[in-house]
């Protein structure tokens, strides 16, 4: 599947990258253009403490072909003001299937190079085959290494490691205490040594966020291989020595996992791209799962798996994995509230979320919906129950159930728990203290989801306590956040003050299993959002007609955050928008829906190349910023086209 033709543009081919993860946490990715625009970016970023504790190890090799005196540069890196080499004039074509397939003529040796990141390991591979040249020639690969926090830079200095070892074609070498030994196997190989750094590579994308973005990477030297037409070269990168490991062996095993992971979804290309990029974000912790949020910097969030774990897991039919995540989560309950995050370098968890534990009960309950299966339910029941009793006697951040209307109360000052969670020093820029529309929603759904899954469980008369709490929760709801002078939803409430910003937030009132609205109501909704909220991309998540809106996300964490959730578009947010759009008008909405959707895929070759990008500019042309590849992004297209039968 061709997902991108180089133009021979650098900063086109620059925009455009590739991601290869291993289910540990760790992964490989650049640019088609060669050169790194990212401090993330990395041919071996290993998880040294699965799934955190990530390093960028090594960074890249830079390929030259040498025929006689001739030599041919395939790489590319930004220097201050230059570009050097600029081996992207001889990239041919980018392909992106199963693996990230980068095709090169360099003056009539043409070569196919594939990089592939292993399930399970710290390991990347990257395997050579020459389609086509006239007489032998000598590949020479420098390796660049920094081994630091993925989240840092690397300079020059004069700890780096000197000692290294070359024997059988491998090199293995530990730069620092506290990072990872590695080790790069070149078969038939010789290694010159030529200790040195390279300095001031520059990463575009972190010199527009405003942080540090230049680099010095070290190597110890560089290896040649001699290789003719038909010759295949496979070279592995890895935490783990590879002695006596072949690639090619490594790479079919790992091909034939992926393609186990896309059968059911072969008959539809689109469908099996976003199912490839669904399978990059469940990753081990412990001897469960969990979801690493967004690729690069993002760990495990409890929301944002939640959220995604219908779309990951369940369309796709990975049962096992979610139950483990379920399980996973449900051991880290405190105080009836699931984390908010974990920690990249092994602190306790966050529990500052009110979402992420009512997102945990509609997940147990899609769970549910897709397997029957009552007896890990039953095993469940006893921590949802838990829940719900902390938070009506009131657990942290003031979250409680209002005895007087049974809706959720939530938020104090200086602290953050919905989605809409930017926070800049201790400025919260949208705090929504009170009782949030759709923390409300999912409060209903939560109780509604109890009475069900006990009813499944042969629990009936215990289920109508909380069918008759969430009948209340209902009247209560109608009665405070419906806003008559504009005929949608009040964004949250606290007392006498009800906020009328226009935000995404109140679609989740419709499109959730249990919608607390009419359709008459939701057909009003729906207007309101479509004209003023929706894109091609996504939600924004505020009314271009805001004083705050902002069209732009981009500059320093300050002004990024400024816009984070004022105007910014949430390709997550098609999800709930597709799901209302179909309780309203039925399946007169699915030709709407499914053109939606259709437009919104063309995004797979924008950016992050067959996946999702996190958020975009509110504005057309709509740039994709934030996080390359966003598992609740991926998630939600994946499951409303499955769950609604849009292709």
């Amino acid at each position: 599947m061709v997902t991108s033709n180089p133009t021979h543009d650098f900063t086109s081919l620059l925009q455009k990258e590739w991601l290869e993860t291993n289910g540990l946490g760790g992964y490989a990715s650049g640019t088609v253009s060669g050169a790194h625009s990212r401090r993330y970016h990395g041919l071996l970023v290993a998880a040294v403490h699965p799934p955190v504790g990530r390093m960028v190890v090594v960074s890249k090799f830079d390929e030259t072909i040498v025929v006689g005196e001739n030599r041919i540069e395939l790489s590319s890196n930004q220097y201050p003001g230059i570009v050097h080499p600029k081996g992207y004039e001889h990239l041919t074509k980018f392909e992106r299937d199963l693996f990230p397939e980068f095709y090169y003529d360099a003056q009539g040796i043409e070569l196919k190079k594939t990089v592939a990141s292993i399930h399970g390991e710290n390991t990347t591979l990257v395997l050579y085959e020459v389609l086509n040249a006239l007489d032998k020639f000598k590949l020479e690969l420098l390796p660049l290494y920094a081994c630091r926090d993925f989240h840092s830079t690397s300079h020059a200095n004069n700890s780096i490691g000197q000692p290294y070892l070359f024997e059988d074609g491998i090199f293995r070498t530990l730069n620092y205490q506290g990072c990872p030994e590695f080790f790069i196997q070149v078969p038939n190989s010789a290694f010159t040594e030529s200790k040195n750094w390279y300095y001031n590579f520059e990463f575009a994308v972190e010199q527009y966020r405003g942080l540090d973005f230049k680099e010095d990477l070290y190597t110890h030297g560089k290896f040649s291989v001699e290789l003719k037409k038909g010759d295949k070269l496979g070279i592995i990168i890895s935490t783990e020595d590879p002695k006596g490991r072949d690639a090619f062996k490594i790479f079919d095993k790992e091909k034939k996992r992926r393609h186990s992971v896309v059968k059911d979804f072969s008959e539809n290309k689109s469908l099996k791209r976003l199912a490839l990029a669904a399978d990059q974000f469940i990753v081990k912790r412990g001897k469960l799962n969990t979801v690493i949020a967004g690729y690069h910097w993002f760990s495990d969030w409890g929301r944002d798996t939640m959220i995604s774990l219908p779309g990951l897991c369940l369309v796709t039919g990975r049962f096992e994995d979610a139950r483990n995540i379920l399980k996973s989560f449900a051991e880290s309950v405190s105080e009836g509230m699931l984390p908010n995050r974990f920690p990249d370098y092994g602190e306790a968890p966050e529990y500052n979320t009110v979402d992420a534990t009512l997102w945990f009960f509609h997940a147990i309950y899609k769970y549910y919906q897709y397997t029957s299966d009552k007896e890990f339910i039953s095993k469940l029941i006893p921590v949802l129950k838990d829940i719900i009793e902390w938070h009506c006697k009131c657990t942290r951040y003031n979250i409680h159930v209002d005895p007087s209307d049974e809706l959720l109360y939530a938020g104090e000052h200086g602290v953050q728990l919905t989605w809409m969670d930017a926070k800049v020093g201790d400025w919260v820029v949208t705090p929504r203290i009170g009782k949030p529309v759709e923390i409300n929603a999912l409060w209903y759904n939560a109780l509604c989801a109890m009475n069900f899954l006990l009813t499944e469980s042969g629990k009936k008369e215990e289920g109508e306590n909380y069918l008759t709490k969430s009948k209340k929760v209902l009247r209560s709801f109608n009665e405070q956040f419906w806003n008559e002078q504009q005929n949608c939803l009040y964004d949250y409430v606290d007392g006498a003050n009800k906020n009328d910003d226009l935000r995404p937030n109140q679609i989740y009132a419709l499109s959730l299993p249990f919608p607390l609205l009419t359709k008459a109501k939701g057909q009003q909704i729906l207007k309101a959002v479509t004209e003023k909220l929706l894109t091609p991309k996504g939600l924004r998540s505020l009314s271009p007609d805001h004083k705050d809106y902002h069209p732009i996300y981009g500059g320093d964490q300050w002004h990024r955050d400024s816009a984070y959730h004022q105007g910014t578009v949430w390709s997550f947010l098609l999800g709930p928008y597709v799901d209302a759009l179909m309780f309203v008008k039925g399946t007169k909405g699915k030709s709407e829906a499914t053109k939606l959707l259709n437009q919104f895929l063309n995004h797979l070759d924008e950016a992050g190349i067959g996946t999702v990008s996190e958020i975009f500019d509110a504005e057309a042309p709509h740039t994709p910023r934030g996080c390359m590849a966003q598992a609740w992004g991926v998630a939600e297209t994946l499951r409303v086209a499955v769950e609604h039968r849009l292709f």
